[in-house]
């Protein structure tokens, strides 16, 4: 049971997460990409389509959001490893499968999961499953599983670009190799961050302002993209 102190810090928390999601509600549209990254895409080679496939991932917020859920509880290397890895498969396939062979989803829908994905990692975190419906779900199949739907999230918006047919399927690859690669990237930064605070004293209790913070983040999201598919309409 919450005690007053801890409701009163986490009504705290919440309203902080709002005032500086709505401060940025401009940039609140998962796996944006600009008028000039479209047309280096377009008309660029295996090197643009590495680069660019990168910078997705590091200016990502969306799936560092739920990366950094992911490892929020992870201690040794291996099991970081092993998350990540899942992650990473589960985004690569639908990511190739989705454009090259021209499946169409609705993206706000896709990112709306997404969204979704990151309220389940900070549920989870705060041991939600356990307290309040009594049981823990499969924490790898879940993580492979959002994977696939951040993958679709990226294959969406690739699927609105004029697309060179010329060497289609390297360039492809290329971009996700490039995801990747911006994955490690913003992981590294992650965990470097998280070893620092870890250290401190306050983390067990900062921990479950965090989390809450991310979860908010999470269902700002999903309201965000489901407001653009009721208006699209």
């Amino acid at each position: 049971m919450i005690t007053t102190a801890l409701g009163r810090q986490m009504k705290r928390v919440v309203t902080v997460a709002f005032v500086i999601a709505s401060a940025f509600g401009g940039v609140l549209q998962a796996h944006g990409v600009s008028a000039s990254d479209k047309a280096f895409m377009e008309q660029g080679g295996l090197i643009a389509f590495l680069y660019l496939g990168a910078k997705h991932m590091v200016t990502g917020y969306d799936h560092l959001l739920f990366l950094f859920g992911v490892i929020f509880f992870l201690y040794r290397l291996r099991d970081v490893s092993t998350y990540v890895t899942l992650f990473a498969v589960g985004h690569s396939v639908t990511l190739l499968f989705g454009v090259l062979s021209g499946v169409t989803v609705n993206p706000y829908l896709v990112d709306a999961i997404i969204g979704l994905s990151v309220v389940y990692k900070a549920f989870d975190n705060l041991g939600g499953f356990t307290r309040v419906l009594g049981f823990q779900p499969n924490t790898k199949l879940a993580v492979l599983i959002f994977g696939f739907f951040h993958g679709f999230g990226l294959a969406t918006k690739l699927q609105d670009f004029a697309l060179p047919q010329d060497g289609l399927v390297a360039k492809i690859v290329a971009f996700n190799v490039g995801v990747e690669i911006g994955q490690v990237l913003g992981l590294c930064a992650i965990l470097i961050a998280m070893g620092f605070w870890r250290r401190s004293s306050r983390f067990a209790h900062q921990a479950f302002a965090a989390n809450v913070v991310v979860m908010t983040c999470g269902f700002l999201l999903i309201g965000y993209q489901l407001t653009g598919y009721f208006v699209a309409l």
